[in-house]
């Protein structure tokens, strides 16, 4: 009976162990299975976008003749309004002088961006002497012909190009210029420098980040005081009744709430009631403040019920007040959590996209905001927009912007550990 006993208490053990270890699998395997997905996410983004970063441009020779300015070269009048498209069409004349009908002609000014007269004349301005002269210029080429170097198609001979919108003359151009090292990549300078633009070789996301800087500025401006004084408040200061419960209950119920949300209440409040400027930075962060505080307030209380109580029984031992207590001990021991939270809270509020569409930041602004009260969008906002638009070069800088997006949250949330490592304390 008792050797019964013993064998059916090992079997039970050996299913316990084969339980346990099947389910440290489960766990492997989930692991794994969400990395895998992780990955395939990263490479998918990261090989649409990494061609971003670099931009197709054509070199032309062009004669910045007096007579297309005026009579004083040094007028900057004149400088600013010379015809620079022109300029730009008679050196491609000039390169291919083969071209002589409209059609052609049409096709061939195709090959560089609407944009690119603003190049040369930006580098006009800033060295008038080069009037009068014949200079070689890098000029940024059209979309499509980026899109053509960049991926070049894969047909074979004689069959007619799939894919591709340039027309096989505009094929044959490209790659004389290209036999002449007439025809390259640069690094794109355009894509961190410039806003958002009709056309994809011309569009950036500086605005969009000067957008997103000053609408989180005002965020962390307001909900860290106030995220952390309410926790202070309730935690340390507030007396356990009803309504500090109802408090409590309604600011963790306000973190689930959906973000589209607070921006319906930003829509109704700040712009329509209070008036404050649509699509600008500060409607942004008034809306990401709502947001972000029960997150706030939620990991600051965390961090200062971790406080000890003995800190607390201490400083008031020795005769300190409570708010004494509170301020001079409790809060400078929890303030790296604070940190943390908030870090983390404004790591979500950067990510957000939803409220500000409510409040108008989906608007199409070309210039770069220069303060709180601009109209601007932000980089969230800016990555939907460009996925929406058909042109295929939007779609490479859609990606390109994600990952630097994701370098920004990566950045915000490596912060966030180093100083959760670097100043916790344990007890």
């Amino acid at each position: 009976m008792k050797q019964r006993t013993v064998d059916l208490m090992q079997k039970k053990l050996k299913r316990r162990y084969a339980a346990e270890r099947r389910f440290q699998w489960y766990g492997r395997i989930s692991i794994l299975i969400a990395l895998a997905f992780l990955t395939l996410m990263f490479i998918n983004i990261v090989g649409k976008g990494y061609s971003a970063f670099l931009q197709t441009h054509i070199q032309l020779a062009i004669d910045l003749e007096s007579d297309a300015f005026s009579e004083q070269t040094g007028d900057s009048d004149a400088l600013y309004t010379a015809d620079y498209s022109g300029l730009i069409k008679k050196a491609l004349r000039k390169q291919f002088p083969d071209v002589t009908n409209r059609r052609d002609k049409r096709a061939l000014y195709q090959l560089v961006s609407p944009g690119a007269g603003y190049k040369l004349r930006d580098r006009v301005i800033a060295d008038p002497a080069l009037i009068g002269q014949t200079v070689e210029v890098w000029l940024t080429a059209d979309d499509d012909v980026d899109m053509y170097v960049k991926h070049p198609p894969r047909d074979k001979p004689g069959e007619k190009p799939t894919g591709q919108r340039l027309s096989e003359k505009q094929r044959a151009w490209l790659e004389q210029l290209r036999s002449e090292d007439r025809l390259e990549k640069h690094f794109n300078t355009t894509f961190f420098t410039a806003g958002d633009s009709r056309e994809p070789e011309l569009a950036g996301i500086w605005g969009a980040l000067a957008g997103s800087f000053f609408t989180l500025l005002v965020t962390l401006c307001l909900s860290f005081p106030i995220g952390v004084g309410a926790a202070i408040y309730l935690e340390e200061f507030a007396p356990k009744n009803k309504w500090t419960d109802l408090i409590e209950v309604n600011v963790n119920n306000l973190a689930a709430v959906p973000s589209i949300v607070f921006g319906l209440l930003g829509l109704a409040v700040f712009i329509n009631f209070f008036g404050v400027p649509r699509s600008a930075p500060i409607a942004g962060g008034f809306v990401l403040t709502l947001m972000t505080l029960p997150v706030i307030i939620i990991s600051s209380r965390a961090v200062l019920k971790a406080v000890p109580p003995s800190i607390r029984e201490a400083a008031l031992g020795v005769g300190a007040s409570k708010v004494q207590m509170v301020f001079s001990h409790v809060v400078p021991l929890a303030l790296p959590g604070m940190l943390t939270g908030t870090i983390i809270g404004m790591g979500r509020a950067l990510g957000e996209t939803a409220p500000l569409l409510m409040i108008g930041m989906m608007a199409f602004v070309v210039d770069i905001p220069a303060g709180f009260f601009d109209s601007s969008t932000a980089l969230p906002v800016q990555i939907y927009l460009w996925a929406d638009s058909p042109e295929r070069g939007f779609e490479e800088r859609t990606s390109a912007a994600i990952m630097v997006l994701l370098a920004f949250l990566v950045v915000m949330n490596a912060a966030a550990v180093y100083l959760r490592k670097r100043f916790e304390r344990k007890w």
